[in-house]
């Protein structure tokens, strides 16, 4: 399954400060769908090369990012049981900041 991953408000510094990913991401063995909650841990084991804890706590984002699915806050979809499809983009982006 092609998705466009997208990081934003410092999460791409987790990703060697690339913004914009396309990956293909394919269900678990035995699953017809890709959910958010499969697609968390390969994000975190894939492409997430420094700091994983500052992008996940347990098995969800961290408090303080924003994650959208195809421009649509995924606590509105299900948040880890959001079903995934073929061409979603799915953003992420800290809303947490220094100062």
């Amino acid at each position: 399954m092609k998705l466009t991953l997208e990081f934003g408000g410092g999460l791409e510094l987790l990703c060697d400060s690339v913004k914009i990913h396309h990956v293909n991401v394919e269900p678990q063995a035995g699953e017809s769908k890709l959910t958010m909650k499969h697609l968390l841990p390969w994000v975190r084991t894939n492409l997430i090369k420094e700091r994983p804890e500052m992008f996940m706590k347990g098995d969800s984002v961290r408090p303080g990012v924003l994650v959208l699915v195809n421009d649509c806050d995924w606590e509105l979809s299900g948040q880890l049981d959001t079903n995934l499809e073929d061409k979603d983009i799915v953003v992420f982006i800290s809303t947490l900041h220094g100062g």
